[in-house]
Order: structure tokens, then sequence, then C-alpha cells
């Protein structure tokens, strides 16, 4: 690539290029500690309350400053979801903050080859000249009908994510903001929704919980509630049991009562057998579920029952999903699917009725995105309907309410080009992609589709597009049709505070703000039965010529829309954010960030309604406080009535079948080749229950004999940490793991069969690409599967991400090259788990 520091990265040492563009930083983080006044740490400082945004806990933080420099980190205090505690990875953002290699200045691209290690000989340029740049592009499509060929493309963001994501890309006139979500999740969410009518990420009641049975994921290091997890784990261990399913040892799983290393992409057979002893043994939860009107158990292994025998209370369907998909489902029968021993499923099965209804199921992503794994989250998060642990004590919980101002309505600033009709880039709502987020055809999104749509140029061609706080490039699997496809794209802007592999393929490079510690902006979410609404403010000044990427940079574009002719968009801004206290209008783009925070959040501090939860005393108490939290979400809240179609917890899903149903009524067809055409196995009435589905694999097993297993560290800050030295120096934190280094993790009892030893350098091979790599002898991983974690293999993003990234030369591999694209299509989550990716070793 020979991207030379004085080129791109210049204003590193930014004495000249800094002050002409006025940016001269007030104090160097890289500075000797003898030229400051008093050694760090030794300075009078103070604690200002923002939020980290290292992993979706979104967990509510503080930062001392001295002298205006970040130099410690700890948990909020003021936060009843973490009770003050924090992550490592809030700690590593101090690293980001002050990273050398940040994008200190806009930049443009000179030359017009784009691809993977192609210098795109940037150049420094004003922030005028960017913003005049794509103002002038924007005006272009908008003349030539082709505004609905403009994208946005949202990564990691906050709740003022509306003006960026939504109101800029309405107004302006096209339909394709695309949200990251469906790479990391969703898939989960359909289990949820089809079950109990739930589109949401589930809190847990770990304070409570009698038994804890952890599926797909790894709470002490990833997901949504890691620090509480952390604090509190060694008190649940002490009065529950804890059960891990996975097929690889994780951190959980080192410390839990029972270890189920799971064939991958068998999860759903374990479930379907656990409920088969639930039900043959009578130790279904009957307060939540019912009973036989006789009160004697007919459901005998291989037997049908007499639907109308069973009488239910809270749940729908139990009798029919006995019929169609559990009374078969033995033990025995799962031990050959999922290669856990038959005894060991009926030890957890009764294990788990003893604790009922305490039971926290926690599913994630692992047991969830995978080809089929709508049905597989479905027939875990059905556990919760037998043993009666939804929204009960020591359960799995859904969300308590917070309070904030939504988003002024756009109608009046849409004009009629804005109005106009388009399908989404991303063809959510083919016939091959219903992404049923909340029933809806094509009310999901279908993220990692975007580049092969790209690339066939179907529903139509993009022409320009803007990403922020993404790299999707480096993050989807398939990971090189994103290369090919914005090596094709006419124009790109990348808003970013790193030179990520995205970034390589952008004509315009406009540096962000860091998230929790330069900007103004504003997070929901949920954790020890609290939901909560939390802060982020700057709590120092940037060093760089940035600006905040949701609010500022936004505002500022619409301002060169408006001199060019198009002022629809400012209007809106102006008109719709103003102070919330003193009614003033935002005159520039730093008061518009920070109107647009107060105008959201003004529920929860300015004391005009009363609710349930903490009582704040006006904007500066919220900003000292920096959250507000929601009073304990009350147990048996949804029960009678759950957002399903019959108002129940539903084993037979009338809600998926309505959806299904409509689908497949708009593409003129009917339900069996919607399921055809979307990779599942299931016809019929199976279509709508909780069920095993085979895993669905690429690759033979005659030619590809293992199966690759990605996993998560407890140390990638949103895949943003790589360019930390603390990253690469504590990297041996992850089971297996290595500093410095990337590793693939292979069972010695495979590693005999291939002639392996550890440190033997190994060629991995899917159907989608080829790596070299390290071997690494671990006991962790299952025989007949192999796994990395994934982080590295950054070819850009800075100097120590990179192997070499003048040249475009990775540390490792990244694991999203290896694997192929494809999606739960039901959800339109992307696969990386379920056994999907089959792979073959040698020596290299």
């Amino acid at each position: 690539m020979k991207i030379k520091r004085r080129d791109f990265l210049k204003a590193t040492a930014v004495i000249g290029t800094a002050a002409a563009f006025g940016c001269v930083p007030k104090n160097n983080a890289l500075e000797p500690a003898s030229a400051m006044p008093q050694k760090m740490g030794e300075a009078e400082g103070e604690w200002i309350s923002t939020t980290c945004q290292g992993c979706t806990t979104w967990d509510p933080i503080q930062v001392f400053v001295q002298d205006g420099r970040a130099v410690k980190v700890r948990g909020n205090p003021n936060s009843k979801a973490n009770e003050g505690t924090c992550c490592p990875r809030a700690h590593m953002g101090l690293q980001q903050l002050y990273d050398p290699d940040r994008v200190k200045v806009p930049m443009k691209r000179t030359n017009p080859e784009k691809g993977r290690g192609v210098d795109p000989k940037f150049v420094p340029i004003s922030w005028d000249e960017a913003l005049d740049t794509i103002a002038d592009k924007m005006i272009e499509l908008r003349k030539n009908g082709e505004a609905h060929k403009y994208m946005l493309n949202r990564g990691r963001y906050t709740y003022a994510r509306d003006i960026i994501y939504d109101a800029m890309t309405k107004i302006y006139g096209s339909p394709n903001n695309i949200s990251h979500s469906a790479i990391c999740a969703e898939a989960e969410k359909s289990g949820a929704f089809f079950t109990h009518g739930y589109w949401d990420y589930r809190d847990y009641d770990l304070d409570n919980t009698k038994y804890l049975l952890i599926w797909g994921l790894d709470p002490l290091v990833s997901n949504r509630q890691v620090p509480y997890s952390i604090k509190v784990f060694g008190e649940v261990m002490d009065k529950a049991t804890i059960t891990v399913v996975d097929p690889k040892l994780n951190a959980s799983a080192a410390k839990a009562h029972n270890w189920l290393p799971v064939l991958p992409g068998t999860d759903g057979a374990l479930a379907v057998a656990i409920a088969h002893v639930l039900l043959t043994e009578e130790l279904w939860y009957k307060p939540f579920v019912g009973d036989f009107k006789d009160s004697v158990n007919h459901f005998k292994a291989g037997e049908t029952v007499d639907e109308s025998l069973f009488e239910e209370k809270y749940t729908s369907g139990i009798a029919k999903w006995w019929n169609l998909e559990l009374k078969d489902k033995t033990p025995e029968w799962a031990e050959k699917e999922t290669k856990i021993p038959a005894e060991q499923i009926y030890k957890t099965a009764r294990e788990m009725a003893v604790a009922a209804p305490s039971v926290c199921v926690w599913m994630g992503p692992g047991a969830a995105m995978h080809v089929r794994g709508t049905y597989s989250a479905m027939a875990i998060e059905a556990l919760c309907g037998l043993l009666g642990s939804i929204d009960n004590q020591g359960g799995t919980l859904m969300k308590g309410k917070t309070h904030v101002n939504k988003m002024p309505s756009l109608d009046a600033y849409k004009d009629s080009i804005a109005k106009k009709k388009y399908q989404k880039i991303d063809q959510r709502g083919y016939l091959d992609f219903p992404a049923l987020k909340k029933g809806k055809s094509g009310g999901g999104v279908v993220t990692n589709n975007v580049a092969t749509a790209m690339l066939e140029k179907d529903p139509y061609d993009i022409k320009m597009g803007i990403g922020y706080m993404n790299n999707f490039t480096f993050s989807g699997t398939g990971a090189q049709r994103w290369e090919e496809a914005l090596s094709k794209l006419d124009f790109y802007v990348h808003i970013t505070t790193h030179a990520s592999e995205m970034t390589q393929f952008s004509d315009i490079v406009l540096p962000s703000a860091i998230t929790t510690f330069e900007k103004w902006a504003f997070l929901k979410s949920k954790g020890n039965r609290h939901s909560q609404v939390s802060l982020l403010q700057p709590v120092v000044d940037p060093m760089w010529d940035v600006r905040t990427d949701e609010t500022e940079i936004p505002f500022l574009i619409a301002e060169k829309l408006a001199e060019k002719g198009f002022d629809n968009m400012l209007r809106y801004f102006k008109d719709s954010f103003k102070d919330p206290e003193t009614g003033a209008t935002p005159q520039n783009a730093k008061e518009f960030a920070l109107y647009v925070v107060k105008y959201y959040t003004a529920p929860t501090w300015d004391g005009k309604e009363s609710f349930p939860g903490d009582k704040i005393n006006g904007w500066e108490d919220f900003k000292a406080v920096g959250v507000w939290n929601d009073a304990p979400y009350p147990f048996k809240k949804s029960w009678g009535k759950f957002k399903t179609k019959t108002k129940k917890f539903e084993f037979y899903s009338e809600t998926l079948k309505e959806a299904l149903s409509k689908h497949a009524k708009k593409h003129h067809t009917d339900v069996d080749n919607v399921l055809e055409e979307c990779n599942y196995e299931a016809r019929g009435e199976h279509a709508f229950i909780p069920h095993y589905e085979k895993p669905f694999r690429y690759g033979s097993t005659e030619e590809y004999p293992l199966t690759f297993i990605d996993h998560r560290s407890r140390l990638n800050k949103e895949g943003r940490s790589a360019n930390c030295t603390w990253y690469q120096e504590f990297k041996k934190v992850d089971l297996g793991d290595e500093s410095w280094d990337d590793v693939l993790k292979i069972n010695p009892e495979d590693a005999s069969k291939y002639g392996i030893s550890n440190g033997d350098m190994v060629r991995i091979t899917s159907v989608n690409a080829s790596f070299v790599i390290k071997a690494k002898l671990w006991e962790g991983v299952r025989p007949g599967t192999i796994t990395k974690c994934y982080g590295q293999g950054h070819w850009a993003y800075g100097r120590i991400a990179a192997e070499d990234y003048h040249n475009a030369k990775p540390k490792g591999f990244n694991n999203n090259e290896l694997m192929p694209a494809d999606y739960d299509r039901l959800s339109g989550s992307t696969a990386r788990n379920g056994g999907f990716c089959g792979v073959k070793i040698e020596k290299a």
C-alpha cells in the first residue's frame, strides 16, 4: 500500500499541518512526563461521567481527568446496572484516545484506483473542502433523480443516531439507512420474538437465579452485561448451578459446574431433548404452563397426545409441539446428534427443573447465528416457557421503561424526491430474505448482503455512500465481497477515528471524535433488572481537528446543502432541536450536538413528569451523575400479555405462522417454498414450532473434515482496539491465545492425526479462502473442531494492528475472510456459527 506517514498520518507530527487547519493541540498525549507540571496521577483532577462503548453492555463509566488529560477509568458508581464496575475494554479506551495513528484532519483520495494494497494517495484537506465535495456529490445525485442511490452505513452507534441515520438519509431522499446490527445479532432476537413476542436482547436476574444455563456465549468476555457478570459470577457459583453449552472452553465454562461441548450447530437438538425430558418426567412448571385436565401425565416417549386433554395457562400449543417435534427427541437420540452423553442431558434437565422457575437461560450468538438459527433460538427460548422462568424471579427478563423524547416528525421537510418509494439495497423482503423483524416481511436488515447487492446492482446500483463507526470490509463474513464492491463504488465517505480497512476504499476521510471521551451523545441499555439512560460527554478537549459523527457532521453537511439550494435538512435540524432549557436555536454544529442530547434526554432530568426510577434535578445534575436508572423490573410483568398473536408464550408460533404466510403471499407462493429458498429443512406445520434442523455446512466432510469456530475476545473494544499495545500484550487473557500473535487452536487429538506440533505453521482452507497461521495445541476445543479468536488479521487500522501497515500485510488472518457469507434468512442475521464453515488443515 505504501502510504507514507507524511501523506496520511501527517498530523502525527503536526506542527505545520495542524497549524494550517487551526488545530494545534493544547496538550501532547505523548509528551514526556518530565515536561509536564506534575507527573501523571499526581495533579488534582476530577471524575467525569460518560459511557463506554467497548461492547453492547454500554457501560456507564467515569473518567479521571488531570490537567485536561484523561488518565484513569472506573465504573460509574451511580449505575444500578453495573454497580460501579467496568471491564478491560473501558480501560483500553485511554490508549485509543491517545493513539498517535488516529486520523487527525480531513483527507481526500488522489489515486482513482481502489483495492487492497493500492496506495490511496490521501492528502490533507480542510473541512470546508471536504464538506463541499460531499455536498456537491449529493446535489448531483438529486439533480439526476438518483438520490436513492445514496446509502448511509451505520456501525456501532449511540441514540443520537437518528440525526445521521434517519433524518439526514430520509430528508435527502434515500431509503438506504443500513445498520450493522445483523452482522452481530438478530437471530437470537428472532427466537424470543416468535415464542413470546419480544424483539430485543434479554436481561438476567443473576442475584436470584438458582440455575444459570449459558448457551453459545461467554458473559465474562462479551455480550451485554459483562462488567456486572464479572462482579457477581463468583456469588452465582456459590448459590446456583452453572452450566455452559459451547463447543470450546470459554472463561465461563472454565469456572462452571458443567461444560457441555456440543457439536457445532446441534444446539437445537440439545434443547428439544431437554424439553423432552421435562415433559416425559412431568417436570414442567405448571403454574405457568398448566397441566393435563385429569392430572395424569400423557407425555410418553414416541406417543402422540390428544391436544384437548391439556389445559394451558400462559402458554399456547404445548401438546401440538410435543406431537410434531418432541415425542421422539429423546436424550439417546440427541447424543448421536450433539455428542453430549444422554445421561448428561437427563442430568441437566432434572437440575433445571429442581431450580425452576429461578432459571436463567442465557442464549447468545453462538447458539443462534446459524444458517438455520431462528429455529435453534426458538428451541432454546422455549425452555424458558417450560420452566416458567420468563420474566420470573431468578430467570430471563425483558426490559423496563426508559423515558426519552422521540425523533421529531420529518414529514414537513420531505420534498417530492424524498417521498418517492424505493426498495432498500440490502434486498430485505425478497423471497429468499424475509428478514422478519417483529414479524414484518422486510422489516429487518440484512447488513452483510449489501456488498452482494452492490455487485449485482440489484435492485439498483449505489453511487455514493457514507459510513461511520463501521468497518464492514473487516467485520462481514465473506469480507472479500466488500473489498470488491467498494473498489467499484464511485464515491465513499468514511467518518472514522482510525484508517481502517474500509477507509482504504474511501474518497473522503473525515476524522471522528472518539466515543466515550470527545463527544456528546446518549445511550439506552439494561442490566441487573434496571433499564437506564446514560450520557456520553466530552471529558477532554479533542487534540485533533475532529468532529462528532452523528450530530456535528450531519449539521455541517446540511449547511453546505443549504448553500447549494437544498435547505430542508438544515431547517429540520434548527426547527426541531432547540435547547430545552432556553429555547435557543443551534447556531453551529457544536451547539447542535449539545442540544440534540439535551432534547432527547430531557424527560430524565427536567422534572416535568414523574415516573419510577431516579430523580435527577436538572441538566447539570444529569451531567454529574451520568446515568438515570429505572426502578427494578417487576417480575411476571409480561404474563398474560405477551406480544404474540395469542398473547401467550407460543410453543406453536401463530406469530411466526402469520409472518411467514404474509411473506409467502407477497411473493405469490407458499410457506414451504419460502423455507426451501431460504435453506431451512422445515415443511408444513414444522415451520411454526421450535425444532431441530441439521447444520447447514459449506464444504463436504470428506474434503473439509474439520469445523471452524469463530469466537470473541475480552479485549476487542467493538473490534477497534487492535492498534493498542495493551491489546496485543494482554492477548493471552483470551483462553489459548498468545501475546502479539494470532494462533489457530487445535485439539491435540486432531493435531496428532495431521502430524502437527505446537508452534508449527499450518495452512487452513475453506471453500472461501486459504491462510497460513501458527498452530496452538489446546485441549479447550472439542475434537473435530478448530477455533480462532476474532480480532487479528488487520491489514490496515494502524502500525500496531497490522503486521506491516504500509504494505497491507496482516497480523495473522481475519476470520471473516475464511468464512463464506450466508445468513439466517428469517431474521437477516449473518451466519458465523453453527458448524457451517468446514475446513481442512495441513502443514505449511
